[in-house]
């Protein structure tokens, strides 16, 4: 997975900081934008974690600060709830006019009532997805509710949520009140995923069951048994994340790729950026690439890390088809290797390169009934694999232009 730091103003001029993610071949069929919840950033784990998850699936995900949070410009108490849908129409405006146009919106709590009133604003939207989302905005205001009669005297209060003081306006109480989400999800009319845990005790379950009775079909509500309102295990952030993406591809308008085709055994594709490469090996899809510090994206294994696994494979396939053959209790085989290149041990000069060779370096993991002569038995067997004797004999690789 990649990612581009990026940046766009909202309604009032302020630079919000995001971050837009992009899945492992460069080429998302389709963009997204994340709304996180209340008080927190783009950087929350589970904002990472279900953002990872949707990218996997070929969908690049903007997930930003909103105004006064993070690392975005502005004053958190300026801001209010519609703030935050003008600041999801401004990110989806700057997804269109730099990329493609937004077609899924995903919020979490109060970010997922917000991509409600965003998606009803957002022509290109075809899907939304909310995860622990209140039935009605001002849901939020049990956060702070000690402080309603301070903020209603004085205009406004300092209040902690999650251990950090914020300030809140009456203008912020008095924004959310005033928004009828009923009203807005029966006139959507666009494809709706809600996500919540029974055991939300921020956002009781309660609020799913309303939000799903305003929407219109298609709608569809998944339960995340067990899970807490923040997601903070990661595998349950994950598995949102992996439904969202499955749910939305019904939906999505996903062009068909077509594929690399070859008649010959392997074939390999690279563009005119960076060194991912995708090959194609008889029904197999891969990809290849180069670490960071080698000025690669690191989006899969590197060429000689497929040399490696080939040998490692070989060798695990050749000891289980001995071992199955001679009837041993081989359970199984676990095969690492490292390669580098090292000065060939009767070199003169170490300090010239060019006196280096190739090294495969194998370890062997034998499990099962085996007793020590079988062991050595497969250690010389390890040496038989065909890819073992290809490396080490020598092979020629003629070459033409086609």
């Amino acid at each position: 997975m990649g990612f581009e730091k990026v940046s766009f103003t909202n309604s009032e001029g302020k630079q919000l900081a995001a971050r837009l993610e992009i899945p492992n071949n460069q080429e998302a069929h389709t963009y997204a934008v994340f709304a996180h919840c209340f008080t927190c950033n783009k950087n929350f784990s589970a904002v990472r974690n279900i953002s990872r998850a949707v990218v996997n699936k070929g969908i690049a995900v903007l997930r930003f600060d909103f105004t006064g949070l993070g690392d975005s410009e502005g004053s958190f108490e300026d801001t209010n709830f519609s703030s935050n849908v003008s600041d999801l129409i401004q990110a989806a405006k700057f997804l269109e006019e730099n990329y493609k146009a937004p077609a899924l919106l995903i919020g979490h709590s109060l970010g997922g009532a917000a991509v409600i009133f965003a998606a009803s604003q957002i022509a290109s939207v075809v899907a939304v997805s909310t995860i622990g989302a209140p039935s009605s905005p001002a849901h939020v205001q049990h956060l702070f509710k000690s402080n309603v009669e301070e903020i209603n005297a004085t205009g406004k209060a300092k209040v902690n949520i999650g251990g950090r003081d914020f300030t809140i306006k009456k203008d912020f109480i008095d924004d959310i009140e005033s928004k009828p989400m009923n009203e807005v999800l029966k006139n959507l009319r666009k494809p709706y995923l809600v996500i919540h845990s029974p055991q939300d005790t921020i956002v009781g379950i309660e609020n799913a069951k309303e939000l799903y009775q305003y929407a219109h079909h298609p709608k569809s509500f998944i339960s995340i048994d067990k899970a807490d309102h923040l997601l903070t295990n990661n595998d349950d952030s994950t598995y949102v994340g992996n439904v969202i993406a499955g749910w939305a591809e019904r939906y999505l308008d996903i062009p068909k790729r077509a594929p690399l085709k070859t008649a010959h055994q392997v074939a390999v594709s690279i563009g005119n950026e960076g060194f991912t490469s995708e090959i194609v090996s008889g029904n197999h899809l891969l990809i290849a690439d180069e670490p960071t510090d080698f000025g690669g994206n690191d989006f899969g294994p590197s060429p000689y890390d497929y040399v490696s696994s080939g040998l490692g494979a070989c060798t695990a396939m050749t000891l289980r088809m001995y071992a199955t053959r001679k009837k041993w209790d081989l359970q199984k085989v676990v095969v690492h290797v490292d390669y580098g290149k090292e000065h060939a041990p009767d070199s003169e000069n170490v300090s010239q390169s060019v006196e280096k060779i190739d090294v495969f370096k194998r370890k062997i993991e034998l499990f099962g009934n085996l007793d020590e002569k079988q062991r050595q038995r497969l250690l010389e067997i390890a040496n038989k694999c065909p890819v073992h004797k290809t490396l080490t004999v020598g092979s020629t690789v003629l070459t033409e232009l086609k």
